[in-house]
């Protein structure tokens, strides 16, 4: 897997985690079976993710000024993340607090904290942006933020990759930029055939079942996913996502099958950053499905 260049501009979060027997029902209060603490967030998971792939990775983002900040901070840093363009701000860091049931299911909430501070993009930001083979982005920051990037990347031809979760309405200068789409079937679905039409590569995340492509002359590409025993579903998406942004420049099939091995490790550990495999893990798994 060749190495490219990748800007991620987007969210980072301290995931709080409780795993339970069971997803409690509707005002109903059970007891977990343990409770822990990671680094996360979207952007921040698919960072480390595309690092561990084997990219030169750039992040931009913001934490607060609380006691989660360092901890932030440090986790790109040993991911071998460029974190130097990680703003701190006043005020409380994004948190996600996150429920995994004994299947490995899970449910989410995001508090943004300082991602929402992210409101315009530095001079510099933008030189890493247009000098990078790859823009990766998706929607736990303000969409303004993220629309000025996409637009910076397309002047400066940086292939543009969106994963645009949580799913919301997009504008059209924000769609007209985009060159990968990088949806699971629920964003789909939401998203609409007239948005989905208008980007020249969808592709779909099918969960265990591997994932599905759509190019711009119509081609279509179907993966399968690697076998592997789930633990943990939390980051599996945003594993594929910066696993298929170090791997686009080889093409839509390699890039899918590259992206599903690394979905598939990452669910076989548990967190979310942490459990993204390493570009030998990836490797060896897509070699030995051939």
């Amino acid at each position: 897997m060749a190495q490219n260049s990748v800007v991620v501009v987007g969210s980072i979060n301290m995931d709080l985690v409780a795993r339970t027997d069971r997803m409690p029902a509707p005002g109903e209060t059970i007891l977990g079976t343990s409770f822990s603490t990671s680094p996360g967030g979207k952007g921040s998971n698919q960072a480390v993710a595309a690092a561990k792939a084997g990219a030169d990775v750039v992040f931009v983002g913001a934490v607060g000024d609380d006691t989660f900040a360092l901890e932030l901070r440090q986790a790109l840093v040993d991911a071998e993340v460029d974190a130097e363009r990680l703003r701190e701000v006043p005020g409380p860091s994004g948190v996600a607090a996150i429920t995994v049931d004994a299947d490995g299911q899970n449910a989410i909430v995001v508090v943004p904290g300082a991602n929402s501070r992210i409101v315009d993009l530095t001079d510099e930001e933008l030189t890493a942006i247009a000098d990078a083979d790859v823009l990766l982005c998706q929607l736990e920051i303000p969409l303004d933020t993220v629309t000025a990037a996409a637009r910076h990347a397309a002047a400066h031809d940086t292939v543009v990759i969106l994963n645009p979760s949580p799913a919301q309405p997009l504008p059209d200068d924000l769609v007209d930029t985009v060159d990968v789409l990088v949806v699971n079937e629920t964003e789909e679905r939401q998203l609409g055939e007239n948005t989905l039409a208008r980007v020249p590569h969808v592709v779909t995340t099918l969960g265990a079942d591997g994932a599905r492509y759509r190019g711009p002359d119509g081609e279509r590409i179907r993966v399968d996913a690697p076998a592997v025993e789930a633990i943990d579903t939390t980051g599996a998406g945003d594993a594929f996502t910066g696993a298929l942004a170090v791997a686009w420049h080889r093409g839509p099939q390699d890039a899918l099958a590259v992206a599903c091995a690394a979905g598939a490790l990452a669910t076989t550990r548990p967190g979310a950053a942490a459990a993204s495999p390493t570009r030998t893990e990836i490797d060896a798994l897509v070699a030995g499905r051939r």
